[in-house]
């Protein structure tokens, strides 16, 4: 799947409430969209704004056949760190900090 691809679904989810997220530790400071500090609609513009160079594809951690899909972008004086998944039908937030 290509990053256009992957960043129109990723924007799909978040229009259509199908969102998830990881659970972890520190997640009051590691995902900003769990907590209510960014809202789904902001998240939608900063992920419209990514370009291929903003992007970057690793595999989970705990299981390599997970793609994890990674964006780091400056935008309005932030720096955006976007981490996450897909488990259909949703997009699992691993990561929305600044």
């Amino acid at each position: 799947m290509s990053f256009r691809e992957i960043k129109w679904k990723v924007i799909e989810c978040l229009k259509n409430g199908k969102v998830r997220f990881a659970v972890r530790r520190g997640i009051h400071l590691k995902n900003l969209l769990s907590t209510g500090d960014v809202t789904a609609q902001q998240l939608e513009r900063v992920i419209h704004l990514a370009g291929g160079q903003h992007y970057e594809l690793r595999t989970h951690h705990l299981d390599s056949s997970i793609d994890v899909h990674i964006i780091t972008l400056w935008y309005a004086g932030v720096n955006w760190y976007i981490k996450g998944y897909f488990a259909e039908p949703n997009s699992v937030f691993i990561s929305v900090h600044h």
